[in-house]
């Protein structure tokens, strides 16, 4: 497959972690200069779940690398959007155990806009991790067809 066809998501995804990345540097930015008043224990919160965000994100550009490669129907693909899926999941975790600390927060200064970001911070990484899931689930059935077809040939 032409390298021309993967490069705008390629490009997608180097965009995006470096956005991230820039939030992170502001996040540890404020959370070293003592700004971030009552939301300050969530910001480590934060920075550690950038951990698994940016190992998603070199794991889907090892996902297009097997695309450009042709070898999309693959162990390591499968692989891949495996660790994607447990990343996503893992964020999904690391914000929910934070969420009972915003609902506090939100109840003590009366922002109930702060449990909905929450709530999007918890459940987008869940549904991604959904959707790898089935992806996952059906690469792994269209690989077990592509060897059964192979082994009959």
């Amino acid at each position: 497959m032409k390298q021309g066809s993967t490069l705008f998501l390629r490009l997608v995804i180097y965009l995006i972690g470096l956005a991230v990345l820039g939030l992170c540097v502001i996040l540890a930015g404020v959370s070293i200069s003592g700004n971030a008043g009552m939301f300050l224990p969530v910001m480590p919160l934060m920075l550690i779940a950038a951990i698994p965000f940016f190992f998603g994100l070199y794991q889907g550009l090892l996902l297009l690398r097997y695309v450009e490669k042709g070898t999309a129907f693959s162990f390591l693909s499968v692989k891949a959007i495996k660790n994607i899926k447990y990343c996503a999941f893992t964020i999904s975790v690391l914000y929910a155990a934070g969420m009972p600390y915003i609902i506090y927060v939100a109840d003590k200064d009366d922002a109930p806009g702060a449990v909905a970001i929450g709530l999007i911070f918890i459940f987008a990484p869940l549904i991604t991790s959904v959707f790898a899931a089935v992806l996952e689930k059906l690469l792994q059935n269209a690989i077990d067809i592509k060897k059964e077809n192979d082994l009959t040939v």
